[in-house]
């Protein structure tokens, strides 16, 4: 799938950027002709390691930074012509806490909502702090909350005019397990309700865990968008360790089609590959037939799959070695 086209024939995207490119006075480019179609209701992870564009890109659908070129348009609206309609309907929680520290969280979430257009709605407003379990929280100040209680206010305020695009910059970073588990599982529950989702993460587990679809940027560019499974069958590999009975002085003649080496002395059988093939289950499998048939004892068998990190970070190698 080419990088960037992402939908269903016959449905429109729910975000469509185009071109979109950022140069800072400097010369800086953070964006550079970036193509990006998300889907309704899917969950689409957007990684990249720091500084390749990820807060510029999400900060250009917000409307905090301003692109040099290119076009985005969210629901189908142009957000050059109908900003405020378009942003009506995003939410977003940022990487940096943002907000009143000497008001309390109730306040701040009526606020959040009047903000957007929304008309109160206390029943609402106490359906999202109890998902984050901040009911109890609502009349304190936030000034006294920890900073896990702060960061959940900050997730709260970003739901409290129920988008229908929400925007998640980082969102588990320094928090406690108990505020990610939290967070996935308040995830779970805005997808169900069709939500949209994008965001950012250093957890790649998580977007492995998560996430339809992953986009893989870097130096303001776009290199991969594509379904999350698409992604690990072209892209990962399977590496097998037979441990052998008996050492052997070379790799049989039979086991020759294979990337197969031999270590520890002969008492090893080593296997990587099934890249870009999706075989490589299948090639550990026939190399443990050929062995038994040929009365090659092996007394243990550890194999492992590539993992969306193990992908990502062998793609940012590349990139550094080629740039």
């Amino acid at each position: 799938m080419a990088a960037g086209i992402a939908n269903d024939a016959g449905m429109e995207p729910i975000l469509d950027i185009r071109g979109l490119s950022k140069t800072y006075t400097g010369g800086f480019k953070a964006l550079d002709n970036v193509d990006l179609q998300i889907r309704k209701g899917e969950i689409f992870a957007l990684l990249g390691p720091n500084g390749a564009g990820k807060t510029t890109l999400i900060g250009s659908v917000c409307g905090m930074v301003r692109p040099t070129a290119g076009t985005i348009h969210a629901f189908g609206l142009d957000m050059k012509k109908h900003w405020r309609e378009a942003r009506q309907r995003i939410g977003l929680v940022p990487q940096e806490l943002g907000f009143d520290i000497f008001d309390t969280v109730d306040r701040q979430m009526s606020y959040s909502r009047g903000l957007f257009g929304r008309a109160p709605d206390r029943e609402r407003v106490t359906q999202i702090l109890r998902s984050l379990q901040l009911e109890d929280k609502r009349r304190d100040q936030i000034r006294k909350l920890s900073g896990g209680m702060k960061r959940r206010v900050l997730i709260a305020k970003a739901l409290s005019h129920d988008p229908d695009l929400l925007f998640l910059d980082e969102p588990t970073a320094g928090v406690d397990v108990e505020l990610r588990r939290d967070m996935w599982r308040l995830i779970g529950q805005l997808r169900e309700q069709g939500v949209t989702i994008i965001l950012t993460t250093h957890y790649i587990e998580e977007a492995e865990e998560m996430a339809d679809r992953v986009g893989i940027i870097d130096k303001g560019r776009i290199l991969l968008v594509d379904e999350k499974h698409a992604i690990m069958a072209r892209l990962g590999r399977t590496e097998a360790h037979f441990t052998l009975e008996q050492p052997m002085q070379a790799v049989p003649e039979a086991l020759g089609r294979y990337n197969i080496h031999l270590h520890d002395d002969g008492r090893l059988l080593c296997y990587r590959g099934g890249n870009g093939t999706g075989n490589g289950k299948a090639d550990v499998a026939e190399i443990a037939r050929i062995l038994v048939e040929q009365g090659i004892r092996f007394t243990a068998l550890d194999q492992s799959e590539s993992s969306l990190e193990d992908i990502f970070v062998e793609m940012m190698q590349d990139q550094e070695a080629g740039a």
